[in-house]
């Protein structure tokens, strides 16, 4: 009766987080997805505090899913020094996607799926998990742009997948496209036009459901010689 009881509580903590951080974006949509991070930087009287200040913004984004990550990486680009900036972007992503990551645990994987099969993006996610397993598809999910990163740390974490292979994985992931608008900013975009991406993703799908299968058969018949 105690653990039925302890059991319900719990459920209801995290329905009445969930609808507060639901609340929270309702009410400051607008001002969420139009911060100036620039600006916020500026005013720090500190490069260090200026740092501090868009690693918390990180976190926010990692909470709320709706800060877009343009308002992040051209804007820190901008704001300090080219390593710096590179530093504390990639610094920053560490930090939201251990938040959401987090969240996702602290949510738990029905909760989560229900979440994701609202969403086309979430959706996607399920999809591709679906074909793929361990670390290569998580890997894949991080370098390809079109997985909501957010959703991915979130869904990632309700499956509870290892957190120490997991971060590393992110990171490196998604770091590619983090130095890249960090360094060149929107001038990005003719460096790598959207035709390559749809070719770079066309391609690299299949390659990773090809070294899937070679993994697997090279599982099997490795387990079959196992004594």
């Amino acid at each position: 009766m105690q653990n039925k009881t302890r059991e319900t509580l719990w459920l209801l903590f995290k329905v009445a987080v969930s609808l507060t951080l639901f609340a929270v974006v309702l009410r400051y949509y607008h001002d969420l997805t139009h911060l100036d991070v620039r600006a916020l930087a500026a005013a720090a009287p500190s490069v260090f505090a200026a740092a501090a200040v868009v690693l918390c913004v990180y976190i926010l984004k990692g909470l709320v899913f709706v800060i877009p990550a343009a308002l992040l990486y051209v804007p820190v680009g901008m704001a300090f020094s080219p390593g710096v900036a590179v530093a504390v972007n990639l610094a920053g992503v560490a930090l939201e996607v251990t938040v959401s990551y987090l969240f996702g645990r602290f949510l738990g994987g029905d909760k989560v799926r229900a979440m994701l099969e609202k969403k086309k993006g979430g959706r996607k996610i399920l999809d591709f998990q679906a074909r793929k397993a361990g670390a290569a598809s998580v890997f894949g999910m991080r370098l390809l742009p079109v997985f909501p990163i957010d959703f991915v740390s979130l869904f990632l974490g309700a499956s509870r997948f290892g957190f120490w292979r997991y971060l590393p994985l992110s990171v490196v992931g998604i770091a590619p496209r983090v130095i890249l608008f960090t360094l060149l900013g929107d001038a990005a975009y003719d460096y790598i036009p959207i035709r390559l991406i749809v070719i770079l993703i066309l391609i690299a799908l299949p390659a990773a459901a090809i070294g899937f299968v070679a993994k697997t058969f090279y599982d099997r018949r490795h387990g079959d010689k196992t004594p």
